[in-house]
């Protein structure tokens, strides 16, 4: 199993039309072959000492059969249409790929 895990920081005030945005793409994603979870989170205060909160990341959480699978999900028309209508709402992207052991 493949493991995704997406940190996008999002332009100030844009947060709200992001995440609209991505939540529309959901039901697309979630019917994809090889798809398990695609979900957008945000922090949550906690009073945790080592947690380090940014009110501008979503933190998107994927699981996938297999890597080819996420390749695939990439290159869908509904994530290239997706990548098009958030381009200006991104300041940075990061993107962890996992495997689990």
């Amino acid at each position: 199993m493949i493991n995704v895990i997406a940190s996008i920081q999002i332009k100030d005030g844009r947060l709200t039309e992001f995440i609209d945005i991505f939540k529309s793409n959901i039901p697309n994603v979630l019917q994809e072959k090889g798809c398990i979870e695609y979900v957008p989170t945000i922090d949550v205060p906690t009073g945790l000492s080592l947690q380090n909160l940014n009110k501008n990341v979503v933190t998107i959480i994927e699981k996938w059969i297999s890597i080819e699978d996420l390749q695939t999900h990439l290159l869908t028309p509904h994530m290239l249409a997706y990548s098009e209508k958030v381009k200006n709402l991104v300041e940075n992207l990061s993107l962890k790929v996992l495997e689990e052991v």
